[in-house]
């Protein structure tokens, strides 16, 4: 025989037992490269926050082998600082970093994401966003706005503002201006005082020329850096306006829907690591920035309880009010409000109880 003919009947007879030479491996589909920009609403100055952006970028990097970038850009760089919800609605920019009660003129409904006077602190928010049932009502909202909304960070407990004179009751708000956003306008409204909307920039020069008598910001370590200490003495708490304010990371949603599935989950985890180490920069910050400030002339005050109680009465009045009105505000704060009931039980129990009590032995030192 052959040596051609052999060869010829060996591949017959090899594909007739079933055998088959190996096929040519497909060559893999590149990983695409995607390169996003981020518009926050907050300057670098405030780093603690704007961290949280950077944070963000550096790790969606490192996730995808630097294949998917984003850029951040501090508030008014790109779009004003509380343009960002209509940026990312727009696709001007394919994500964001802002807080969601700055559009509360939009729908109220927006503010609970954020805060609720008397509401949620930090942790609580937290829980009811990821197991109580929150994420669900607020990716339903944010979608009517063509947005993906994650939580991005916390302040934790913020403090009550800066007071040019001392609050001794609730007469003492009659007239009283004060830079003051969203629910808690409202409610000082309510209150006889007259509610201020100034950006970052214009609180302080305001309240050193004596255009308004108080502000209200964030916490010690923000404040410290703003310099409200030199034109106002009085700092006041607690600040139950903002009792956890908790930061947002928005996505567009076509821009969302278009990445792939380990790229998104790159922008999930990043995201989360975000919101646990912004709230633990503040937790670490805080305690030696009010330290400092008391050590700089700033008189600690707590409101008056006359203050609180009318306020928490007014709060509630708000809420039922726009219950009646908004299906969205319903919905979302019938959920956190029953979350609410039985968590406050738990933190009376265990958290409060012995934070008190370890505060009351310090005092005795």
């Amino acid at each position: 025989m052959q040596r051609r003919d052999f060869l010829k009947t060996a591949g017959v007879g090899a594909a007739a037992a079933g055998l088959a030479l190996p096929a040519r491996a497909a060559a893999p589909t590149p990983t695409p490269t995607i390169k996003w920009r981020l518009a926050s609403s907050f300057p670098k100055s405030l780093d603690t926050i704007y961290s949280g952006a950077e944070n963000l970028a550096r790790r969606v990097s490192e996730l995808t082998d630097g294949r998917f970038e984003i850029r951040p850009f501090a508030g008014g760089e790109l779009v004003p600082a509380t343009g960002v919800l209509d940026a990312v609605q727009q696709n001007t920019v394919e994500c964001g970093q802002t807080a969601s009660y700055y559009y509360y003129g939009k729908n109220k409904a927006l503010a609970i994401e954020t805060t609720l006077p008397f509401g949620l602190n930090a942790r609580q928010l937290t829980a009811w966003t990821y197991y109580g049932g929150g994420m669900d009502l607020l990716r339903a909202l944010f979608a009517q706005y063509n947005i993906v909304n994650f939580p991005g960070g916390s302040t934790g407990a913020q403090m009550g503002g800066w007071y040019r004179k001392e609050i001794k009751s609730v007469a003492d708000l009659a007239g009283l201006k004060i830079r003051i956003p969203g629910f808690g306008a409202e409610i000082f409204s309510r209150l006889g005082a007259v509610p201020q909307s100034l950006s970052g920039t214009e609180v302080y020069p305001a309240l050193e020329r004596g255009a308004i008598d108080a502000a209200e910001w964030t916490s010690p370590c923000d404040d410290e850096k703003l310099g409200f200490y030199r034109v106002a003495k009085y700092y006041y708490y607690p600040g139950w306006w903002e009792p956890g304010a908790q930061l947002a990371f928005y996505v567009n949603k076509d821009q969302w829907g278009a990445l792939p599935p380990a790229y998104q989950s790159a922008f999930e985890t990043a995201a989360a690591e975000t919101h646990l180490l912004m709230l633990a920069g503040y937790d670490a910050k805080n305690p030696p920035a009010m330290q400092r400030l008391v050590q700089n002339g700033t008189v600690l005050k707590r409101f008056p309880d006359d203050v609180l109680l009318k306020a928490y009465e007014t709060a509630l009045a708000i809420y039922a009010e726009e219950s009646a009105k908004n299906p969205s505000f319903k919905a979302l704060y019938d959920s956190m409000h029953a979350f609410q009931e039985t968590s406050d039980a738990w933190w009376g129990v265990a958290e409060a109880s012995m934070t008190n009590f370890l505060s009351a032995m310090r005092r005795r030192k």
